[in-house]
């Protein structure tokens, strides 16, 4: 064994120093070729940018020359451009110079002639001044005294035949006026004639049976009396089949309690707070109602470009009337009188048109009224941007401001065509109307009275007032001095009742 490990530990040791001495023989070799490849790779590189130097640098050198040759030629050609400006500058001022010459020529020639026309006026003047001389001595009349004579003469026949013309122009004038007006007119009233709509002081309302009276009456009248104050109209209960009567004078309260009572009657649901619901709701209704018929009446007559609230005023028209006429009607009426008329005389009929439509709005505003109503509607028209000729037609068509336009006398005619017409108006409507607003007006100026309801035609004022500032013992006061001062300030027929309403109401919510 020991001799075994003796062969075999020489051999081993030997194989490894062969092996180490062969592999440091071949790294050492290994790292000469890597770098001998490296410097070859490097020294290709070099060459390489080298030569990429050389080009670049080439490529820069012809750029930069060619930049250079545009240059010179930029200034060759600006040198020919100056050269060519001072040869043709130094022709225009021979030019000049040539013209300068032919000009003193003329001035010369000028001067020549000027003096020759001198002479010859002065010459002109001493021989006319000799003849003048001649003339007076054989007339034995100065030349002004004769051309005064001559003037006078000639002004007294102008004057004579001027008047005798004047007189024929205006003869002929109030003739052809007076016909061509008349044609005018009876041409449009033939043309527009809508029909008049009378407006009544009471509203039927028509229901299936009289079981629904005592529905709409209530447990001890509460229903009918919530209702009576939710709308301002008498409703009146009687022994008219199947009908029920509303009274009031203004047809808008009608027209909500109509519908209100329509809704409540088909609803089935008849009680004093159901009843407010339904009044504000309809109430909502009408309002749409009315910017509705205002819309569609601009859109028929062709009117645009009008101010919402002018809108909404004229839509309220259809709730008014005039000595029984409609005043929607009536101003529909008018604003087509005007629109015609002013065709026939040349003039604007959309601006014409326009002032007809507006010339009542003062009616239906709530805004001022002791204003005059041609007032007001001018100063609304002004408020909303109308033109000056518009609003001064609005204000001037009762001739309360003074016309200072063409359309104004045209509002004026149209409005008393269309008033005047048989079976347009009736006057009793009218102050019927005027003398229930009168009755309203004269309860509302007493403190703690916040709204005011004549009902029953005029036969009975309904007054209510707050309960914060009125007592019970006060609103029997107030109903006496409210009769005594209608009594005293008011004609009317028959009697008037005075109702003075007061009530508390509180009102709370379970959650």
């Amino acid at each position: 064994m020991e001799i075994l490990l003796s062969i075999i530990l020489p051999a081993i040791a030997s194989f490894g120093i062969t092996y180490y001495l062969t592999v440091t023989v071949f790294l050492k070799k290994r790292k000469e070729d890597i770098i001998k490849n490296a410097e070859i790779e490097g020294e290709n590189i070099k060459k390489e940018k080298v030569f990429q130097a050389k080009e670049k640098f080439l490529q820069l050198k012809s750029e930069h020359e060619q930049q250079i040759l545009e240059r010179n030629n930029q200034v060759i050609q600006a040198e020919n451009r100056i050269k060519q400006k001072e040869l043709t500058a130094n022709q225009q001022l021979s030019e000049v110079q040539r013209k300068q010459k032919e000009v003193d020529a003329i001035r010369e020639n000028l001067k020549t002639q000027m003096d020759i026309v001198e002479k010859k006026s002065e010459e002109y003047e001493k021989l006319k001044c000799e003849a003048i001389q001649k003339i007076e001595t054989i007339a034995g009349m100065s030349a002004a005294d004769a051309k005064n004579q001559l003037i006078e003469t000639m002004k007294s026949e102008a004057k004579s035949e001027a008047m005798s013309y004047i007189s024929e122009v205006i003869d002929e004038a109030r003739l052809t006026a007076s016909k061509e007006a008349k044609r005018i007119v009876i041409n449009t009233i033939q043309r527009i004639a809508p029909e008049t709509a009378i407006e009544n002081a009471v509203t039927v309302f028509n229901i299936e049976s009289d079981e629904i009276k005592g529905r709409i009456i209530g447990r001890e009248g509460r229903n009918i009396r919530a209702l009576e104050a939710a709308t301002g109209v008498e409703i009146v209960v009687d022994d008219t089949p199947e009908a029920i009567l509303l009274s009031a004078f203004d047809p808008v309260r009608r027209e909500v309690a109509r519908l209100a009572l329509h809704q409540l009657v088909t609803d089935g649901r008849i009680h004093p707070a159901r009843i407010e619901e339904v009044v504000a709701k309809v109430q909502k209704q009408l309002d749409d109602e009315i910017m509705e018929t205002g819309k569609r009446t601009c859109i028929d007559l062709g009117i645009h470009g009008l101010h919402i609230e002018l809108i909404k005023l004229i839509g309220r028209m259809k709730y008014r009337s005039s000595y029984g006429q409609n005043l929607l009607q009536h101003s529909r009426e008018v604003a087509n009188i005007c629109a015609t008329m002013a065709s026939e005389l040349g003039l604007n009929p959309k601006t014409a048109k326009r002032a007809g439509l507006l010339h009542d709005i003062g009616k239906v505003s709530d805004e001022d009224p002791e204003l005059p109503h041609a007032i007001l509607g001018m100063r609304l028209a002004e408020k909303y941007k109308e033109k000056p000729e518009i609003c001064n037609a609005i204000g001037a068509h009762h001739e309360e401001v003074e016309m200072t336009s063409l359309i104004s006398p045209l509002v004026l005619v149209s409005d008393a065509i269309s008033g005047a017409r048989p079976g347009a108006r009736r006057e009793v409507i009218e102050s019927y109307i005027k003398r229930l607003k009168e009755m309203e007006d004269l309860a509302l100026s007493y403190p703690g009275v916040t709204k005011t309801y004549a009902i029953q035609a005029g036969r009975e004022l309904r007054v209510i007032v707050g309960s914060e500032q009125v007592s019970d013992k006060d609103s029997e006061t107030l109903s006496i001095d409210i009769a005594k001062k209608i009594q005293e300030e008011m004609v009317y027929p028959g009697q008037v009742k005075i109702t003075v309403i007061r009530e508390t109401r509180s009102v709370s919510f379970a959650k």
